[in-house]
């Protein structure tokens, strides 16, 4: 009855495995392209750096940060070049060394729910697209109340229902991602969950340069994603490569100021919250 959208039926973990390869999370290789994939992503990453910094820095916590889901590390690269104790999470044994191997960044594989780390060790923690794909939320949400210090920060970055592009794109809106999205949320659904679970909001975002315009992007000219295109093993030449990422860079372009619009509105694609441990 609060009308949170969610996939029904869910798939069996085992269905769910087949989605998940591990091409899954990002790791540029050390192509021409692949360079500029990563610098690009610095680029677009300086928003959420600069959010998650100015949390930690408000609130002034002891303890390291631990970013749930870190992928191949790029971002926690970014924070520990700013000064930042940082730690990586992460199912993917591939994702986990190719952060300490390119990002000097210590990993760990595990689900946060059993992840070997003592309770009030971090002063921050961060979920970036990560409760969207949670049978049950709530058991991250706890572990992260557990594992945060008195006062600590959660930053949790999820895709917008209630935004303009779900609104008027519908089913064809990226943000929906079936089979692996199991949960559709709103603001106000993200907000209350973390209330329930024992944190208070602080402040929101609701615009992320990195997938703002790229998400409308990939829903406008979903053969351009590569993400998809990665984990589906398109067979790709260097020329045509390179031909599809300035495509989807130039469409990302284009699609920038209504996005800056929509979130200027509170209606942006994605949503980012500070929550306070209470």
């Amino acid at each position: 009855q609060c009308g949170l959208a969610r996939l029904d039926p869910q798939p069996s973990p085992e269905e769910l495995r087949g989605y998940y390869p591990g091409t899954y999370w990002f790791a540029p290789d050390r192509s021409f392209v692949g360079r500029i994939e990563e610098w690009y992503r610095r680029v677009v990453l300086r928003g959420h750096v600069r959010f998650v910094e100015r949390a930690l820095r408000d609130s002034h916590p002891h303890g390291p940060l631990l970013d749930v889901g870190c992928g191949g590390g790029l971002f926690l690269g970014m924070m520990r070049r700013r000064g930042f104790r940082v730690v990586g999470l992460d199912f993917s044994r591939e994702a986990a060394a190719v952060a300490w191997r390119y990002q000097d960044v210590p990993a760990v594989v595990a689900d946060l729910e059993h992840a070997p780390f003592r309770p009030a060790s971090f002063a921050g923690i961060t979920m970036s697209h990560v409760l969207e794909h949670l049978p049950d939320p709530c058991v991250y949400l706890a572990a992260a109340h557990r594992l945060l210090v008195p006062d600590g920060r959660l930053i949790v970055h999820v895709p917008n229902a209630a935004s303009l592009q779900s609104l008027l794109l519908g089913r064809r809106w990226n943000g929906i991602d079936v089979p692996r999205h199991l949960f559709d949320y709103r603001d106000r659904d993200v907000e209350r969950v973390l209330e329930v679970m024992g944190f208070a909001v602080v402040r929101r975002s609701y615009f992320s340069l990195r997938d703002n315009p790229a998400g409308l992007a990939i829903s406008l000219a979903p053969g351009l994603d590569p993400m998809a295109r990665r984990v589906r093993g398109v067979p790709e030449g260097p020329v045509s490569r390179l031909a599809k990422a300035l495509a989807h860079r130039a469409l990302a372009a284009a699609a920038a100021p209504f996005t800056l619009a929509e979130a200027a509105c509170r209606a942006g694609s994605t949503v980012m919250m500070e929550a306070r441990r209470r």
